[in-house]
């Protein structure tokens, strides 16, 4: 039986249920996988729990395997009491420090019988992440080790822990399709997306869209998704809408260390800060000159505390989005933060079709916020849907204003959805918010709907009486269409 279960989604965008047996704990998805060293912690696991609400963490067990100092007490005591974290324990098996350094000292079968031991919740195989731009010989050539070692997995007793399956691949997209499609098929329990985190630092968001969307046409709704080094509050809302679950953050700490102050649209710089730009505790009861003025450990770990109170708000802020149905509208508004998350998003509706097969039928409301969003599932999923009425006559009027009788039947527009017939027109997402200034590639997608309208009733015609529509969305229409402004009748 699966041990994760989907309880509503939005775009491809869930709200989940991970069980995890052996901590015997139920985490709910989306969430935040804090990453915490076992030799360094800026805020101890137990502090992650009590203040934060973590409720499931990842260490790297392969540190722990090498550590002449912690290796025993670890196979002695457990993660559970060595960390003082009741929640789950993931535990990552070396495989960074393989990209890192080029060979690590352990096998497959071993990692996960350590990681057994010492009492992980989840445990990760030893698999090759595959970085960004390699030749496909190289991609393949390592996706097929990955594979191999996945499958070796399946055949280690490690009793209730559940075990990971990572999916590789590149930037190759059908490579990433059947690496994911393979690693489902292992019946293994969690899929990390891996060595995604090169496209990420250099900002490469259109390009992580692609992987991410592939990786998820193999995988379809199997498993929990965990994008690998996922730890920035910017990218949540758009990585959910793509259907990942799990994201895990060294960040919070990391830029801590460095005087970096995280935000939901980027990252501050301690010294650039007048004011703390937020409402959190830290942020409440401290100015930035006195934070300034702290010894280092002391700032870093407010500022770490600070990191994550932005880091799990955005959490609660993107479960939030899919409960209540908006979740693309906050991709977009997100967006907005940086250039190449605008990419991004760009990206991520150029899988529409894909994000439309989950995307929920009906929803509160639809607001149409940038030209983006004539490019979103509902849009789409409007016009693929045309062909399922049937017309009343052989005259029919498409129309922004009211009914006329002249015509056999009447149909509504709206950009950018195009053609409806009137009694939806109380439906979603007909009922969407548009702004009155609509932009131009609205109309154009609502033009694309009659000309789907029109190609699936040749032997009928058709008037479109428009309320002053640009040029480049009239050429869109079928000739054979006969044109009227609305205004022109005043």
């Amino acid at each position: 039986m699966s041990n994760f279960e989907v309880r509503t989604y939005d775009a491809a965008g869930r709200l989940g249920e991970l069980t995890v047996p052996r901590a015997g704990v139920t985490v709910e998805t989306p969430t935040l996988m804090p990453v915490v060293n076992p030799h360094v912690q800026t805020v101890a696991p137990s502090t992650l729990e009590s203040e934060f609400g973590a409720e499931i963490l990842i260490t790297n067990s392969y540190i722990l395997h090498g550590s002449d100092e912690l290796r025993e007490p670890a196979v002695e005591r457990g993660l559970h009491d060595l960390l003082d974290f009741s929640g789950a324990i993931m535990t990552d098996s070396g495989s960074f420090q393989l990209a890192e350094y080029g060979e690590i000292d352990v096998t497959t079968e071993e990692i996960l019988t350590f990681q057994y031991d010492i009492g992980s919740d989840i445990g990760t195989p030893v698999d090759i992440p595959t970085p960004p731009d390699v030749a496909r010989e190289q991609a393949v050539d390592e996706q097929e080790t990955t594979q191999e070692r996945l499958e070796r997995a399946t055949e280690v007793d490690t009793g209730e822990m559940l075990v990971t399956a990572p999916v590789q691949g590149s930037t190759h997209p059908d490579l990433r399709e059947r690496a994911a499609r393979e690693a489902a098929g292992t019946g293994l329990d969690v899929f990390p997306l891996g060595a995604v985190v090169p496209l990420m630092n250099e900002y490469r968001y259109d390009d992580l869209v692609d992987v991410v969307a592939a990786c998820k046409r193999g995988l379809g709704e199997r498993g929990p998704v965990h994008l690998f080094g996922a730890g920035h509050p910017m990218m949540f809302a758009l990585a959910a809408a793509l259907g990942c679950d799990l994201f895990d953050s060294a960040a919070y700490a990391l830029y801590a260390r460095d005087d970096r102050y995280l935000t939901v649209r980027g990252t501050e710089q301690l010294d650039d800060l007048a004011y703390f730009p937020c409402e959190c505790p830290v942020c409440t009861a401290h100015e930035p000159d006195a934070v300034r003025s702290m010894a280092d450990d002391d700032r870093e770990e407010l500022l770490a505390r600070h990191n994550l109170h932005v880091t799990y708000g955005e959490i609660r802020t993107v479960r939030q989005a899919i409960r209540g149905g908006n979740l693309l509208e906050l991709v977009d508004a997100r967006a907005r933060g940086h250039p190449t998350m605008l990419d991004g998003y760009r990206t991520l509706l150029d899988h529409a079709a894909q994000l439309e097969r989950t995307d929920r039928v009906s929803k509160d409301a639809f607001f149409h916020t940038s030209t983006e969003s004539a490019r979103r599932p509902e849009v789409l999923r409007h016009q693929q849907r045309l062909d399922r009425f049937e017309l009343a006559g052989d005259e029919v009027l498409l129309t922004e204003g009211g009914s006329n009788s002249d015509y056999d039947e009447t149909w509504g527009v709206v950009p950018p959805f195009g053609p409806y017939p009137r009694g939806l027109s109380e439906t979603y997402p007909l009922t969407a918010e548009v702004p009155d200034r609509t932009d131009r590639r609205a109309y154009e997608v609502a033009a694309d709907g009659v000309a789907r309208l029109v190609d699936l009733h040749p032997d009928v015609s058709f008037t479109l009486v428009h309320d002053d529509w640009p040029a480049t969305a009239l050429e869109r229409v079928p000739d054979r269409v006969r044109l009227r402004d609305l205004h022109a009748r005043e």
